[in-house]
């Protein structure tokens, strides 16, 4: 049997976070369906500390998605998880970014303008890549 899987990343801000990757790999943001949220509100299956709003639109507290614009066919939904610790350790997973055609030193620098910071360049052979981290710190790898 085969599976499949979504990655889901920890945070303290899950929105703004969702939204700056969701850019980052031009994805989308998963949207959010207020309908049923206020009716879970009513229905007091969930309270509204459970909820906050962001962009102006009522969204859940917890995580917010992005997804490949072709589908979960395409590639796996990334979640981001609110946890109420920031990030203190290196990570042991994190996102390699393929740029394909596009000219990894564009993407770096794109990235960067956007908040990411520069950890180091590193290479292994014929292999090259520039190693960042996100506004909250989670590294992520930029190659061809």
């Amino acid at each position: 049997m085969t599976y499949t899987f979504q990655v889901t990343i920890d945070c303290t801000d899950p929105h703004p976070l969702a939204d700056w990757w969701a850019e980052a790999l031009g994805w989308e943001v998963e949207p959010t369906d207020e309908a049923f949220i206020r009716r879970m509100l009513e229905e007091g299956r969930a309270a509204q500390d459970d909820t906050t709003t962001h962009r102006g639109r009522l969204v859940w507290k917890a995580g917010a998605a992005i997804r490949h614009p072709e589908g979960l066919e395409r590639a796996p939904r990334v979640l981001f998880q609110l946890v109420p610790e920031a990030k203190t350790v290196k990570n042991r997973v994190h996102l390699d970014v393929r740029t394909g055609s596009d000219a990894p030193e564009a993407v770096v620098e794109r990235l960067i303008a956007k908040g990411a910071k520069l950890l180091h360049e590193g290479s292994q052979g014929p292999f090259t890549w520039t190693t960042l981290v996100d506004p909250e710190g989670n590294e992520l790898c930029v190659s061809r």
